[in-house]
């Protein structure tokens, strides 16, 4: 039986930087952590796939762990992750029989894959 997805986790040395960052870009809720160990919650979103969230996995030249998030714009959300401090790191292109993606990174260069809605 396949098991889906269920969590992610965002790693940085600014944690409150990178909270401020994805509430912004996003529009996440995300408390202010706990004040043991500084682990700030991002609940589930609406409109998700029901069965989970699918992944993939592809060569490259350095290991990690990238998350997808679905926006309605993904040239605006490019934009507005730089003016934040992050950078557009993919231009948007159309994916053959599938949706049209961009890639960012937030300012401490976790990778954000973006699809558009």
């Amino acid at each position: 039986m396949t098991r889906p997805v269920v969590r992610f986790e965002i790693r940085g040395t600014d944690a409150p930087r990178l909270r401020e960052f994805y509430q912004e870009l996003f529009g996440w809720s995300i408390d202010a952590g706990s004040p043991m160990m500084g682990i700030m919650n991002i609940p589930a979103g609406i409109g998700g796939p029901e069965e989970g969230v699918g992944g993939h996995i592809r060569p490259a030249e350095a290991a990690g762990v990238s998350i997808f998030v679905q926006v309605l714009d993904v040239q605006e959300t490019l934009a507005k992750a730089e003016a934040m401090g992050g950078k557009a790191t993919m231009q948007p292109f159309d994916v053959p029989g599938g949706p049209t993606i961009a890639q960012c990174a937030d300012p401490e260069g976790n990778l954000i894959g973006l699809v558009k809605q």
